[in-house]
């Protein structure tokens, strides 16, 4: 398919927005980010570039003040809290989880509040008080947990479910983790956009853009190229810090530039 054939489905779409003088709403998390790498400063050079918000889910037990020097240099950047270790303790016959019933509650609670103060003592007001569980998987029954060590919201991926919380999911994951573990065909994720704002215009989420900028391959970076250029070029499209999607969701106020 050329580049017209696979792109125009989301013009026609966003151009249906704006003829209904409404905004097609958007907003991008990262996962697994712990140090400053290139591929780490090519995901901050591209939304730089298109003024799109990020939002880094950071593993606060891997990572140091070398990644808050670099962020330093990228203000459209927020930090999430990517649990603790990102340390899977289901057994082998189960999906991967760190957030899980496989340990003492107290114990879950404590890295999650670990991971909390160690991002805020490091970030400061770039870490948002969001978890974003290690493969987006959690205990339902930690979720009513969540504001007595300190959080203001949750994202995992998929639609959201009722939580004694704010849930901003993300809902478009743009890696074939199941079979290539590169990019996603452009075309099957531009169909998937489009799913989701048919879904959000009628009252449901923004876009939720998922990625693992470490593990991108070259059509990873070209389909968010050619995404992003696809919405700057049109008055429908925004793409929404991640405090303003918590504070519209009912959390609490939450001070910060992005």
């Amino acid at each position: 398919m050329t580049f017209d054939q696979i792109w125009q489905p989301l013009v026609e779409e966003l151009a249906c927005w704006r003829r209904a003088d409404r905004k097609a709403e958007f907003w991008l998390r990262d996962d697994d980010a712990v140090d400053p790498t290139a591929a780490l400063d090519r995901l901050l050079d591209l939304t730089r570039e298109f003024a799109v918000p990020l939002t880094l889910a950071v593993i606060p037990a891997l990572t140091d003040e070398r990644l808050v020097v670099r962020l330093d240099e990228a203000p459209h950047a927020s930090v999430a809290i990517h649990g603790w270790a990102h340390r899977n303790y289901a057994p082998e016959d189960q999906k991967k989880q760190e957030l899980g019933a496989h340990r003492p509650r107290q114990a879950v609670l404590d890295d999650m509040a670990r991971g909390l103060s160690r991002l805020t003592g490091l970030h400061g007001a770039r870490a948002v008080p969001m978890l974003v569980p290690p493969w987006n998987r959690i205990d339902p029954g930690l979720v009513s947990e969540l504001g007595s060590v300190g959080f203001a919201a949750l994202s995992v991926f998929g639609p959201p479910k009722p939580a004694p919380v704010p849930v901003i999911n993300s809902n478009v994951d743009i890696i074939d983790w199941h079979g290539t573990r590169g990019c996603r065909d452009h075309g099957s994720l531009v169909q998937a956009i489009i799913a989701q704002l048919r879904h959000a215009f009628d009252g449901g989420e923004p876009v939720g853009l998922l990625t693992h900028h470490l593990v991108h391959d070259e059509s990873a970076w070209l389909f968010l190229e050619r995404l992003f250029t696809v919405a700057a070029q049109t008055e429908a499209c925004a793409w929404l810090p991640i405090r303003t999607l918590i504070g519209r969701s009912g959390g609490r106020a939450i001070p910060g530039k992005v």
